[in-house]
């Protein structure tokens, strides 16, 4: 089913999908190439704005210096909520703003810290944002699936998608 969500509503569905899910494809691209690779979101702001940990020498950090639009998708299969997140990158590199984001799990990746100088946040303002969230479980899903296939009548699909318009 159809469902646009609005306002206070879209991010409190935004920002639930992203904590639940975490991990994304963080796709950018040039006018000769495209680039995907899965990252962790560390934080998402009230306001939609997603952060995320990265090398100011990595080759996304020169992307979305020269093309700012970027493409994130979500997916978790196991609850079958996917997120579709168009929008806008710019890199930071506030030791303040890295020092509040800061997380001891991020140490693996950057083991001096976050007083690390190659270390920066990629800051992301989603534009277009698309949800698919499945109501039920899994169980029920594949209930729905066996009685469709006994049956003969197509499954109904249980769920919500639609826009989010934060």
């Amino acid at each position: 089913m159809e469902k646009h969500l609005q306002d206070k509503e879209a991010l409190n569905k935004f920002k639930k999908l992203v904590e639940d899910i975490r991990v994304c494809m963080f796709i950018t691209a040039t006018n000769s190439d495209e680039h995907t690779r899965p990252m962790s979101t560390i934080k998402v702001e009230d306001d939609g704005t997603l952060w995320f940990f990265t090398d100011v020498r990595s080759i996304k950090v020169d992307e979305v210096t020269r093309e700012r639009d970027v493409h994130l998708t979500y997916a978790h299969p196991g609850k079958e909520s996917y997120l579709d997140v168009w929008g806008k990158a710019s890199v930071v590199t506030d030791r303040q703003q890295i020092k509040e984001k800061w997380s001891p799990v991020v140490k693996a990746w950057f083991p001096k810290g976050d007083e690390d100088p190659n270390l920066a946040l990629l800051k992301i303002k989603p534009a277009d944002v698309y949800y698919w969230d499945a109501e039920s479980g899994k169980m029920v899903q594949f209930f729905k699936m066996a009685v469709a296939a006994v049956t003969g009548n197509p499954a109904v699909a249980d769920g919500k998608e639609g826009k989010l318009a934060m």
